[in-house]
């Protein structure tokens, strides 16, 4: 068992059961916020990269 911070008492099976949904919650979170907002900053620096390094048209005389 964990011991609480500031106490002697460990953490008992109720509070063990709401520490792991919690992380639960926190893990699905990550995936479903952080996952598609790395996604679209990838894509935009994609993007950026080809626009920057694409050849300059050149004038017809």
């Amino acid at each position: 068992m964990r011991q609480l911070k500031g106490g002697k008492t460990k953490e008992n099976a109720k509070e063990k059961r709401e520490r792991k949904k919690e992380y639960m919650e926190i893990k699905e979170k990550t995936f479903s916020l952080v996952l598609p907002i790395l996604g679209v900053v990838s894509a935009l620096v994609i993007v950026l990269v080809f626009f920057a390094t694409r050849p300059k048209q050149i004038a017809e005389l």
